[in-house]
């Protein structure tokens, strides 16, 4: 896909790899939405860089875990730009969730911002996509190897990798469906520096990754090959062979 032009919707895109992925984007020439939830003030920021560099965006807000805000930012990226050719499912929640001390409350929180939200936004761009559309979902390596203290999070990602292979079959062949399970990538802010150190002990390259590492795989996934669908690639460093 040649991304000069085309109408890309991000979710998630105001703060951290989203914002990565909407500046890299924009930088190709594609028009991009900037889905954002809370972070209003983060994602006019990144559309104040993009415009900077002569690029095209425009902002959208929702609450993810309502299907009524999936369809609407999808129906206000269509009003933007007259079109829309790729989403990027990548907004999610990410908190410690101990077994013996999780709600309710925050399991359906988890599974509706990480899973129900990837579903219902497909679901609503799939209407108006062109031939040769693309949706790509950001998983996580851990959806293969569940963390004990994030069991509700692993869930929703691991869900996430069945939801891009029913996808994929349900859409082919107008829409190519893949996902991207990053590892060890901008950790969380809360995390300490002995976390951090026991990571990359794990690690078997032995760093942390960085956000070109997950934003070259999008790339991948738009530019260079229009003959993948229902694949996930896995950008952790070698945590799943360790």
């Amino acid at each position: 896909m040649d991304l000069k032009d085309k109408a890309i919707l991000i979710t998630g895109a105001g703060k951290r790899i989203g914002a990565e992925l909407a500046k890299a984007i924009a930088g190709k020439g594609a028009q991009v939405a900037i889905h954002y939830n809370r972070s209003e003030k983060d994602a006019k920021t990144v559309a104040r860089a993009i415009e900077k560099k002569g690029g095209i965006a425009t902002l959208t807000k929702g609450d993810l875990s309502k299907p009524a805000d999936c369809a609407r930012i999808v129906k206000e990226t269509m009003k933007a730009f007259g079109r829309l050719d790729v989403l990027i499912n990548n907004a999610a929640v990410f908190y410690k969730t101990p077994l013996l001390q999780t709600t309710e409350k925050q399991w359906d929180h988890t599974l509706g911002a990480n899973l129900k939200s990837v579903f219902f936004c497909a679901q609503a761009a799939a209407k108006v996509m062109p031939e040769g559309g693309k949706i790509i979902n950001i998983a996580d390596w851990s959806a293969v190897r569940p963390h004990k203290n994030y069991i509700p999070y692993c869930i929703s990602k691991a869900g996430v990798i069945a939801l891009t292979r029913g996808l994929a079959r349900t859409l082919a062949p107008k829409i190519t469906v893949n996902a991207i399970s990053p590892g060890p990538i901008l950790l969380p802010e809360d995390y300490d520096e002995a976390t951090k150190e026991n990571l990359i002990r794990q690690t078997p390259l032995k760093r942390i990754g960085c956000p070109n590492d997950l934003v070259s795989a999008v790339l991948f996934l738009l530019e260079g090959t229009d003959f993948m669908t229902g694949s996930t690639i896995t950008v952790d460093g070698g945590r799943l062979v360790a």
